[in-house]
């Protein structure tokens, strides 16, 4: 017999809800629920083979500026790992392998946009103003590395592993309550996809609709834990279904590829359409940092097999194939962005060693506009303790002994 529904507490708190009801069990049918698809976009292949129907149009000097600043990163990157090696620089995470995803992006942020980093983004970072300087600093312990450039909308090199886009997320919920038609580009890697803070920063973008483009650097190791015990999933980019937002995974070592998923989720967010999650499916070819043993968990014929496939070489065929570049004129670049990174090591080492930059006090000043008690109090402690060393070691006392008095 029919219910009667009218005193329900539900229907009272909602009038509009009306129950709908049965009086007996019948057969219902299984209905198919339509979800998107998620493709695959490869123009330019490890031979440098390319789908002319997909070649985006960039005008050359683009294609040059892109190709410059993917090349600068790779070489500092080398030099880099050689002052490491040398005792020369701290700890760091390399970005060779990762330039195409980075500069692919990177190149369609406007001076309004927002770029938010995680730390294999060199080559966007580069393009964006950064120095290398600023870089060698920041990966020698320095806070002053962290200082992005006068006038650029970047936030901090993030190590804390996937932090940066919930910042991202907050940067493009603002965006969107000024009517502001910006975007924000945030990067992370297939470690930080396993992260909680992963799920609320796409959630909260994709509910308010916020313009985020969150692009996934997926090398297949969070540091030696392979994707497939990170996820079932096939891919990472089928994750923007759950959070009603377009995804799409491209040849992260193709820039083209890259330039043209980017290029669609920019347009899109520009629009009011909300967020998109891009994967750029890629390889680390060097250790997740200079601490580490690759050789511990990946095979040798593994890494060969990704090393031809590497980003710069395609896109150096391309260059030279479509008349953008010479060889000779890749020669001269060699050479400049040679002399280039040379003087900012001798530069850097100059400044790491000013009396500005040596001092450890200078950890203070960095954190807080108004420096709270306790820290004062801790300033003050190494103030008295480096006082001593300094006259304990021009009088030959011990800095125990002086300590002691």
């Amino acid at each position: 017999m029919p219910v009667d529904t009218t005193k329900d507490d539900q229907t009272a708190d909602f009038p509009s809800f009306t129950p709908v009801l049965h009086n007996r069990v019948d057969s219902m049918p299984r209905t198919k629920i339509e979800l998107p698809n998620i493709e695959y976009l490869s123009i330019l292949d490890e031979d440098a083979k390319l789908d002319k129907a997909l070649e985006p149009k960039i005008a050359p000097e683009t294609l040059k500026t892109m190709y410059k600043y993917m090349l600068l990163a790779r070489r500092t990157d080398e030099r880099m790992l050689l002052m490491q090696r040398q005792g020369r620089m701290g700890t760091f995470p390399q970005s060779s392998g990762h330039e195409a995803i980075s500069m692919g992006s990177a190149i369609h942020l406007g001076k309004t946009d927002w770029h938010v980093p995680a730390y294999r983004e060199l080559a966007g970072l580069l393009y964006r103003g950064w120095s290398i300087e600023t870089t060698l600093l920041y990966w020698n312990g320095f806070e002053e590395g962290a200082m992005p450039p006068e006038g650029v909308n970047d936030l901090p090199v993030c190590v804390p592993i996937a932090s940066q886009l919930l910042h991202a997320a907050g940067l493009g919920m603002a965006m969107k309550l000024r009517n502001d038609n910006s975007i924000v580009m945030t990067y992370f890697g297939d470690g930080a996809s396993s992260e909680g803070d992963t799920h609320e920063a796409m959630n909260f973008a994709s509910v308010y609709q916020a313009p985020v483009v969150f692009v996934c650097l997926n090398n297949q190791y969070a540091i030696s834990v392979p994707i497939a015990k990170q996820m079932r999933n096939e891919t990472i980019a089928q994750r923007a279904i759950a959070y009603g937002m377009p995804g799409i995974r491209v040849d992260g070592n193709d820039v083209l590829a890259v330039y043209v998923a980017t290029m669609e989720a920019v347009e899109r967010a520009k629009r009011g359409e909300g967020p998109t999650l891009i994967e750029g499916l890629t390889y680390r070819f060097t250790p997740h940092t200079t601490a580490d043993d690759p050789k511990r968990y990946r095979s040798d014929e593994e890494c060969a097999l990704w090393t031809k496939r590497e980003p710069l070489a395609r896109f150096k065929k391309y260059l030279v194939a479509k008349g953008v570049y010479t060889e000779k004129q890749l020669e001269e670049l060699e050479q400049e962005l040679d002399t280039m990174i040379k003087a900012s090591i001798v530069k850097v080492e100059e400044m790491a060693q000013s009396e500005e930059l040596a001092n450890p006090l200078s950890m203070f000043d960095y954190l807080y506009s108004d420096i709270p008690p306790y820290l004062n109090e801790q300033r003050e402690e190494l103030k008295k303790h480096l006082e001593q060393v300094k006259n304990s070691t021009n009088s030959g006392v011990s800095p125990q002994k002086a300590s002691a008095h």
